[in-house]
């Protein structure tokens, strides 16, 4: 009796479709040498990421980290606007709240931080931010700790998140 075998194939499918990974000016396609400083806040790119080192190292090639970057250019990966009754009268509450939850986030990650703050001819208040994570993480934190409407848009054309709160 004779054994037959089967022949397998594995062909790639290439039928689907894949998104692009957003083009972001201020990563690095290619991975810095390591270890690399940035002049400007002390960050220190080392074993594949931005950290926060206790001592600096003697020998670093110096740049700019992304988020230093960015907020020489006024660049921001996103945007929180604050709005509401609620929030002109709760203002500085809500400030305090908000710069807390962005430096525990910035201890753990450099690059995550507050571009700047202003006050729209609306009232509203807007903060823009150097990392695209941080307007949802921070929206987030305020409508936990006081209810209110959060909305978050991701528009792909721009790159940059735009979330809003308001109550």
């Amino acid at each position: 009796m004779m054994s037959q075998h089967t022949t397998h194939t594995t062909l790639k499918r290439r039928d689907r479709l894949l998104k692009d990974r957003s083009s972001d000016a201020y990563r690095n396609d290619r991975k810095l040498p390591d270890p690399t400083l940035c002049q400007i806040c002390g960050a220190v790119f080392t074993d594949g990421r931005w950290q926060w080192l206790e001592t600096l190292p003697e020998e670093a090639r110096e740049t700019r980290c992304p988020a230093c970057q960015r907020i020489h250019d006024r660049v921001p990966a996103g945007y929180l606007i604050l709005g509401g009754d609620f929030f002109n009268s709760h203002r500085k509450e809500i400030m305090r709240l908000i710069h807390n939850h962005v430096e525990k986030q910035r201890t753990q990650h450099p690059l995550q931080r507050i571009i700047d703050t202003k006050t729209l001819e609306s009232g509203d208040m807007e903060i823009t931010f150097t990392e695209f994570h941080l307007p949802k993480g921070v929206g987030e934190a305020v409508r936990s700790a006081y209810q209110g409407e959060l909305q978050i848009h991701y528009p792909e054309a721009s790159g940059q998140v735009r979330a809003s709160w308001l109550r």
